[in-house]
């Protein structure tokens, strides 16, 4: 079969010709406005032509770049040749089939791969599915009808998505919630281990910090539910929405041990962690902690839409044949490119890649937060850190407004960042993985540049 051709790589500079967002994008932005339901936000209404590697094109011209990977979906970066090579030669023979109807080899191959990548040598089973939410949603079907248990605990500031049982499990009201209840009930919060904030977290260790989060998660989850009505624990290993809160090391193993000890189910949570985003494949393997299910999405498929539940084969195969599914679920041109993505992981090495990334950004954003008292804290694992803006080093009052000038900031200067944190005043990087050294330092130069501009 004749391939058709690449497209020109997108040249790895930044270059703005045009104030952003430009004319071009202005006029889009205008016909949006009029077609587009306005509860979908925008963050930036720069409308992207081409992108590659590090860089985002602008229908004006202007090079961006890109450290927001679709929040953490282009990890591979957009428009990689194995995802564009094996989503051609799919779409050429055949777009869709449903896989409940009629299967076919791609969403067999995507399950096989996850077997060997996610952690632990058990046997497993995977279920494909259009996103992370609906991976969430199925997970605690599964988990509730393997233990028999209809409770599921979720942690202080997670984020699970949009639907209406993921809704009740995300902690975050504004903006995904407010107004859309009432939601799935079953849903009960425990206390997240987040170092930054935990009470008196300035004069403890990080170990003590893991011991008393861990023992109030229990006495939680003993005293209001029940370990006996419990069907699942799910957890974020590093929490994304919530503001890239990374947990003291300790903890997820401790919850794990609790889990399994009481016949509760670990659901790992890995949509945004998952797929090399850490420097591992799935960041739960930092602490060995295996869990019983794992949910993923994002960065699984290169940027078509993707997401998977893989699990213990007993606890995957416990559910009633038919049970699981949906018209669109491991749609062939996603597998296609999830295989694609998953094969330019390993020829790259994108987990090795992520921890030359991290180690970048940590000393450029530790020097930033010398400069800036209001950086209370630079965290983050691999290509996925952020900073997090208070009022001062004694004063962990958030700063939503700066943070959000920064932001705004940065737009302007033709690079893409994003905001997170329960109090808005988290600002994250998930640049792509296959961005060049250059890019990433002259993006941080901007970072620099933005919070001189706002905060003096």
């Amino acid at each position: 079969m004749e391939m058709l051709e690449h497209a020109p790589e997108v040249e790895q500079v930044r270059r703005l010709v045009t104030e952003v967002p430009g004319p071009r994008s202005r006029e889009l932005d205008a016909r949006r406005a009029s077609s587009v339901a306005s509860g979908v936000g925008v963050g930036l209404p720069a409308y992207v032509a081409r992108a590659g590697g590090g860089i985002l094109v602008d229908v004006d011209g202007n090079h961006l770049i890109d450290f927001g990977s679709g929040i953490a979906v282009t990890s591979v970066g957009n428009a990689a040749p194995a995802v564009v090579e094996r989503v051609q030669a799919q779409v050429a023979e055949l777009t869709h089939t449903c896989f409940m109807v009629t299967p076919y080899e791609g969403y067999v191959a995507v399950c096989e791969a996850l077997a060997e990548l996610t952690p632990g040598d058990h046997d497993k089973r995977s279920a494909l599915f259009n996103s992370g939410a609906e991976a969430v949603e199925n997970a605690v079907k599964i988990a509730r009808t393997f233990t028999g248990r209809q409770a599921v605990v979720a942690l202080d500031h997670a984020y699970h998505g949009r639907t209406n049982l993921t809704m009740a499990l995300t902690a975050k009201n504004m903006p995904y919630k407010h107004g859309f209840g009432p939601f799935a009930g079953e849903v009960y919060r425990a206390p997240m281990a987040y170092p930054l904030r935990w009470p008196g977290g300035g004069t403890k260790t990080r170990e003590q910090i893991a011991e008393e989060a861990f023992d109030a998660f229990v006495s939680m989850l003993h005293t209001q539910v029940g370990e006996s009505n419990t069907a699942a624990v799910i957890v974020e290993p590093i929490q994304g929405e919530g503001g890239f809160v990374v947990p003291p090391h300790g903890w997820l193993q401790s919850l794990s041990h609790y889990c399994s000890e009481h016949g509760i189910l670990l659901i790992a949570d890995e949509i945004q962690t998952g797929f090399c985003r850490t420097g591992d494949w799935f960041a739960c393997e930092h602490e060995d902690v295996v869990p019983d299910l794992i949910t993923t999405a994002k960065g699984m498929a290169g940027g078509l839409p993707l997401a998977a539940v893989t699990g213990r084969a007993e606890v995957m195969d416990s559910v009633h044949t038919g049970g699981l599914g949906g018209t669109y679920g491991g749609n062939p041109l996603a597998c296609a490119a999830a295989l694609g993505a998953i094969e330019t992981m390993r020829t790259e090495d994108l987990n090795a890649r992520a921890r030359q990334i991290e180690k970048l950004f940590r000393s450029r954003l530790d020097r930033l937060r010398d400069k800036h008292p209001e950086i209370a804290e630079v965290r983050g694992r691999g290509a996925m850190m952020a900073v997090e803006l208070t009022a001062g080093p004694d004063d962990l009052t958030p700063e939503p407004v700066a943070t959000a000038a920064i932001n705004k900031r940065c737009h302007s200067q033709g690079l893409v960042t994003l905001t997170a944190g329960t109090f808005g005043n988290v600002l994250r990087f998930l640049p792509p993985l296959v961005s060049p050294d250059h890019l990433l330092e002259e993006g941080l130069d901007i970072v620099e540049d933005a919070f001189a501009h706002v905060l003096g």
